[in-house]
């Protein structure tokens, strides 16, 4: 069962929206609950330094390429790292352990196309979501998202895709 961190980076790099979750797709085996993520406490605490380090990397790739998709942009500690960035420059960045174990450092799996084109939309979708956030006239750009709605919306969509 794979492991994810979720995040919305706001236009002063500060995080704005987070979500940690399991994959809703593999069965349940032992402690295994779908939903809750499985990360040991030592990888937990540096998920968001993780995606904090990975913003130099979009920064550069999104001068090099026409796309909002950037797709794996590197890989830590065992984790992949995925990135998406918007018209509005907002970053989304999802840092997952493909291989479901949540805690080794040691290999670096590869995604089949069916993952890859997931993850896209997840991250489309997800977008889609923080646009509608936008239309809030009470919502102001670079805000931390509180809104159980939306955190509900995107734990749909994490199920959906994910």
């Amino acid at each position: 069962m794979s492991s994810y961190y979720f995040v919305i980076i706001g236009t002063r790099d500060n995080p704005i929206y987070e979500l940690e979750f399991s994959s809703f797709r593999s069965g349940i085996s032992g402690i295994q609950v779908p939903g809750k993520s499985q990360f040991s406490p030592s990888v937990k605490e540096i998920l968001p330094f993780i995606s904090h380090s990975a913003l130099d990397i979009i920064e550069d790739a999104q001068w090099s390429t026409n796309s909002f998709n950037l797709g794996k942009i590197d890989s830590f500690y065992g984790l992949m790292i995925n990135a998406f960035i918007s018209q509005g420059n907002i970053k989304y960045i999802l840092c997952y352990d493909a291989n479901g174990s949540g805690t080794n450092g040691s290999s670096s799996p590869s995604l089949n196309k069916n993952d890859e084109n997931s993850i896209k939309q997840f991250f489309t979708e997800a977008n889609e979501l923080y646009v509608k956030c936008l239309l809030n006239p009470f919502y102001s750009v670079n805000n931390a998202i509180t809104s159980p709605d939306f955190d509900h919306r995107m734990k749909l969509l994490a199920r959906k895709y994910l």
